[in-house]
């Protein structure tokens, strides 16, 4: 299961080893189509990359630290550090690609 993000977890969540945050919000037709994807992955890279979630609708500033302006937008973190930023509706198979040439 994607790992829910907030203000308070974001840090330590991303801080080490390579992470997939994906930025969607409940009322966006794309993000429902992404979030499966997403939740797939989570538990298919189990141990092996943090795969989490973060809803703009309530978490606007990390959307805005991040310069999220349209969702789903997908960032990759490699220890804390963005390293990759995908905008629009990804394949599972693009992104598991992305997540394993940062392993």
């Amino acid at each position: 299961m994607a790992v829910a993000l907030t203000k308070d977890n974001f840090t330590q969540s991303v801080e080490s080893g390579v992470s997939l945050v994906d930025f969607w919000a409940p009322w966006c037709g794309p993000c429902k189509m992404q979030l499966p994807i997403v939740e797939e992955l989570a538990t298919e890279l189990e141990g092996q990359a943090t795969i989490a979630k973060i809803n703009v609708d309530e978490q606007p500033e990390l959307a805005s630290q991040f310069g999220v302006m349209s969702i789903p937008t997908l960032i990759l973190f490699k220890d804390g550090q963005p390293v990759d930023k995908m905008v629009g509706l990804q394949s599972k198979d693009a992104l598991k690609a992305k997540i394993a040439n940062q392993m």
